[in-house]
């Protein structure tokens, strides 16, 4: 018999389903949020930009293919909890080491299924991400309710801090000469390091706390920002740092997500909430350099407001649901930076291009 569970919203709305995952644990809160993606659902829990979230699936059935040690994200799951449709009872694949299921267990992330994931993600789109609670305490819904408007919301977190590196670590080049880059580790997905280092950087890979004196004693050739969660205006001391290497005309800057976000900011931008986000694997992002369209792969429920842009920054990418901005450079200076993620291939691999403008701008 499959252990009672029961999802409750900010606005009120109760769902009602079974525990999974960390069925041993009563309850899960934070923002409710959703993905279109139709695979990658471990790349999902581990992806560090999910802190604090509560992430929905929409594609119906999830843990098919199972989970294993080699698409991990990040050192662990980031996600505050997980609901889905249904959970395949049975996985296959060569690669598989273990279900879903207890993988989220041994990660103590509580897990709902069979729950309306269609109607939820309506109420999502219509009313904006909620704040809500999965629990599978015997206690009123009234009860459970109270303690979901107790929650924090997104706006004016910075949830950096507790998904960052702890220290400072470095990854060899593949390269004789390869080129020295400072990675500030927002919350950074592991394959954005595989891509750097494919493209032939030596990293130093240092926590979002760094100071830019800290960066300048490591000399490098080259800066990347990468992406995290939370709001972006929170993360206080990284927009400073930011905008002492921008300030310093000295390095190549590239930034992705969050750290699109942070580069906005330190250059005199504003950012803004998203009603419902951006999280998917099928997002349609135009190139106006190039006129070409990418089906870019996205994860982020802050955005950049252009209108708060400096002159000296030009528009480059545009998102082709909502006209939203997905990238940009500096006219002068070697900076660029992009709201999706160029590596995560979800099927295409056409915005790689973007780690070979990085690379040349090192060299």
């Amino acid at each position: 018999m499959k252990k009672q569970a029961r999802l409750v919203l900010e606005n009120g709305v109760v769902f009602h389903g079974a525990a999974f995952g960390a069925t041993g644990k009563d309850r899960t809160g934070g923002e409710v949020v959703f993905t279109t993606s139709i695979t990658g659902y471990q790349e999902i829990l581990t992806d560090p930009s999910y802190a604090g979230q509560i992430v929905t699936m929409t594609n119906p059935l999830i843990g098919n293919y199972g989970a294993n040690n080699d698409d991990l994200e990040s050192r662990k799951p980031f996600v505050s909890g997980f609901i889905i449709r249904e959970l395949a009872e049975e996985y296959s694949n060569w690669r598989s080491t273990e279900s879903i299921s207890s993988f989220l267990s041994e990660n103590n992330i509580l897990a709902i299924e069979g729950i309306d994931t269609r109607k939820l993600v309506r109420i999502l789109r219509s009313q904006g991400a909620l704040r809500g609670i999965v629990t599978t305490e015997s206690v009123s819904d009234k009860a459970i309710l109270d303690e979901v408007q107790k929650l924090p919301i997104m706006t004016g977190l910075d949830l950096t801090k507790g998904v960052t590196t702890s220290e400072a670590y470095e990854i060899a080049g593949t390269l004789a000469n390869a080129p020295h880059v400072v990675v500030i580790d927002y919350g950074i997905k592991q394959n954005i390091l595989r891509k750097l280092t494919a493209h032939g950087a030596k990293l130093t890979v240092m926590p979002s706390t760094v100071t830019y004196d800290e960066i300048k004693d490591r000399k490098p050739d080259g800066i990347f920002l990468s992406n995290g969660p939370g709001d972006p205006e929170a993360v206080t001391d990284g927009i400073e740092t930011v905008k002492h290497l921008v300030e310093g005309k000295k390095y190549p800057i590239f930034g992705i997500c969050l750290g699109n976000q942070l580069l906005s900011l330190a250059l005199g931008g504003e950012t803004y909430k998203l009603k419902f986000g951006h999280r998917g694997a099928n997002h349609p992002v135009k190139n106006l350099e190039t006129g070409k369209i990418e089906i870019t792969s996205q994860n982020h429920g802050f955005c950049v407001n252009w209108d708060t842009m400096p002159d000296s920054c030009e528009l480059t990418h545009l998102n082709l649901n909502d006209n939203t901005v997905e990238g940009f450079r500096h006219k002068e200076l070697p900076i660029f930076a992009v709201q999706y993620h160029p590596e995560a291939s979800p099927g295409p691999h056409e915005s790689d291009y973007l780690f070979t403008q990085f690379m040349q701008t090192l060299a």
